[in-house]
């Protein structure tokens, strides 16, 4: 069967159009006649040419700065002036001779005080005729207006693009809402299977799809639909992606939209956008609105009108306010918003009958993490059986974000490296890269300062080895990575609260490298800023936020409503040089532990100190061999620490074994 073709169909663009024709007349403007009139004097025109009786015609062009005087020979007399070398170019069309005058006026008196003295000369009178400025001239005459008709139209199409208008609206359209639908029929739909962990929020995100497909079951009963949820949770961890699942699996439209997209220079336009953008909700009902960083026009209201506030930012939230308590109940309108700010909310906003749910979404923990990895992993090329639960382990506090990125680095480093493959290493790498940053392999160091870098690092690891509950280390390299000279890997323990004493052993964990410089070398460095800075914000909350301290015990003065400015505290001059006491005694308590620490085990951190000098990169079966099994709860140290002790604890039995027989040899004989 043939095929047929497909006609093209020629589309004439009007831009061409408009730029052909006015190219087409600035050419025709200067474009030379066909004749080439003779350029002469004044003073050569007179006495020679007007008294000879040849001339036929004057024609005087009169402009603002001089005047052209064009001057016509009889036709019968040219072929007499075209002997004359300088004018043999003369032609019949046209006028013959041409030069400029100063004042039209006065080439008139002077031109008829010649006629009345040549009694032979003919009487020709001056044609005056205005100056023809032309085609060049008007365009440039209008040109200022067409550019300011160009400036228009073009700052209309962008506002148009800004506010999703559409194609056609001008800048009549700007108050129009750019929200994207998402339709059933012509997009890709996201269900609950394709959201990786979240299993309590997928719960609580069951009921409201079950809204919108059986409104009737709640109706009857006499329940109200909730008008609006809102997803709170840290960056990353899936807000988004959960609400684009909520709307696949109610199989209904879906509304997505920006809290920035309200905000524009021009007052009154981020209310109009949010009329518009309910007004289509409601035409489209069952449907979904989802409005992402809604923080962006839902912060709070300033008490203090004339002090950091937003007229056009209040009046949008004001108009959003009024929508979600103005359409109708049980509409099949349901608001859905994400936040990371949640704190700094309106409160007329999150109030019910507004946001009447807030769901948590959290940062993932390992069983999450493990499928979120499943999920990423699926599109990637791995060597055989990949360990999902090794990576999650090795990725504590990670978002799914987060994950995504660690998925994309490690393909990118095996490609990197020639891999056929992604392998485990090249996860294990981007992890490094992703938590600590770039290698820096070529940074120089002198002798003195990689020393002094491998016992600060030493220091670190052997506090955190022998403190029962500091994070079990799982490597340590003195190879700068990012803006740090030398960089330690832990495997912290997820839990969800935290001890006094495990604080304690965390702060002096952070303090062993800066008290290993000073009992090695006597003297302190400032590679130790990082520490110090996180040491001294854990010993104040400590003090200040979890009532840990003495003088404040029992007591928090943590402001989680927002309503103390920094110029103001909630406690008195004496609380607070209380508090500043008594996180000085921890961190000096914590450093003093810290450096009996080190001094118990002084031989094994020059060990382990000139291991790292010589191999830049220590691991967990180095410590091992270096300090024996570290103390404490087995089961929170690093994957395949167990198989590290049992290996060197088979060595050990093989070596005892040989001394025995070695010694029932010597006996015997």
């Amino acid at each position: 069967m043939a095929r047929k073709e497909k006609k093209v169909e020629f589309q004439i663009n009007t831009k061409f159009i408009w730029l052909a024709i006015i190219a087409g007349i600035i050419i025709f403007s200067f474009v030379e006649p066909g004749y080439a009139p003779a350029e002469i004097t004044k003073k050569t025109f007179i006495d020679t040419i007007l008294v000879s009786g040849d001339v036929d015609k004057v024609q005087v062009i009169t402009g603002s700065k001089s005047s052209d005087v064009l001057v016509y020979i009889k036709s019968d007399r040219i072929a007499k002036y075209q002997k004359d070398k300088r004018w043999e170019n003369l032609t019949d069309g046209g006028h013959q001779f041409e030069f400029k005058v100063p004042d039209a006026s006065e080439f008139s008196k002077e031109y008829d005080q010649k006629i009345s003295e040549q009694e032979n000369i003919n009487a020709v009178p001056i044609h005056f005729k205005p100056e023809d400025k032309g085609w060049t001239d008007i365009l440039l005459t209008i040109f200022p207006f067409l550019l300011l008709v160009g400036f228009w139209i073009f700052i209309s199409r962008r506002m148009t693009g800004a506010s999703g208008g559409g194609p056609g609206g001008g800048i009549f359209s700007i108050g129009k809402s750019g929200a994207r639908l998402f339709d059933k029929e012509t997009d890709q739909q996201t269900t609950l299977k394709d959201v990786a962990g979240m299993e309590e929020a997928k719960v609580e995100i069951m009921e409201t799809v079950d809204f919108l497909r059986n409104p009737k079951k709640y109706t009857d009963l006499g329940g109200k639909i909730p008008k609006g949820v809102l997803l709170v949770g840290p960056p990353g961890t899936g807000k988004t992606l959960l609400a684009r699942a909520v709307a696949g699996e109610a199989n209904v439209p879906f509304f997505s939209i920006s809290g920035s997209s309200f905000v524009e220079m021009f007052v009154g336009v981020g209310a109009s956008r949010v009329r518009d953008l309910f007004k289509m909700a409601k035409e489209k009902a069952p449907c979904i609105v989802f409005i992402d960083e809604i923080d962006a026009i839902g912060r709070s209201r300033s008490k203090n009108p004339g002090f950091s506030s937003n007229d056009e930012r209040e009046s949008t939230l004001n108009q959003l306010l009024t929508e979600m308590d103005g359409f109708e109940t049980n509409s099949g309108v349901i608001l859905f918003a994400a936040t990371n700010r949640v704190d700094m909310l309106d409160k007329a906003l999150i109030r019910s009958g507004r946001f009447d749910r807030q769901i948590q979404v959290d940062l993932p923990e390992i069983k999450d993490r493990e499928a979120i990895f499943k999920v990423y992993l699926k599109k990637l090329k791995l060597e055989p059986n990949m360990d999902c639960s090794f990576l999650a382990r090795q990725t504590p506090g990670f978002s799914g974000a987060d994950i995504a990125n660690v998925c994309n680095e490690a393909a990118l480093i095996a490609a990197r490296n020639n891999h056929s493959s992604i392998v485990k290493q090249d996860f294990l790498d981007a992890i490094d890269r992703i938590v600590g940053g770039l290698e820096r392999k070529t940074k120089i160091f002198k002798p003195k300062e990689k020393r002094s870098i491998a016992f600060h690092e030493a220091g670190h690891a052997t506090v955190s080895w022998f403190l029962e509950y500091a994070n079990p280390l799982i490597k340590v390299t003195i190879i700068p990575r990012g803006k740090a000279l030398g960089a330690a890997w832990y495997l912290p323990d997820e839990r969800n609260i935290t001890t006094k004493e495990q604080m304690i052993h965390e702060l002096a964990s952070l303090l062993g490298g800066r008290a290993s410089e000073e009992l090695t070398f006597g003297d302190v460095s400032s590679g130790a800023l990082n520490d110090l800075e996180r040491a001294t914000k854990l010993a104040y909350a400590m003090v200040s936020y979890y009532g840990m301290g003495q003088v404040t015990s029992n007591t928090s003065y943590f402001d989680s409503t927002g309503e103390y400015s920094g110029f103001s505290k909630p406690y008195s001059e004496k609380t607070a040089e209380a508090i500043d006491k008594e996180a000085k005694e921890i961190i000096d308590n914590c450093y003093k532990l810290a450096s009996d620490t080190l001094k118990e085990h002084k031989d094994g951190v020059e060990k382990l100190a000139n291991l790292l000098l010589e191999k830049e990169v220590v691991f967990t079966e180095d410590l091992v061999d270096i300090f024996g099994p570290r103390p404490g709860n087995i089961e929170s140290m690093p994957d395949g620490y167990l198989d590290i002790i049992k290996s060197r604890e088979n060595k050990n039995n093989e070596s005892d074994g040989q001394g025995e027989e070695k010694q029932s040899d010597t006996e015997n004989n």
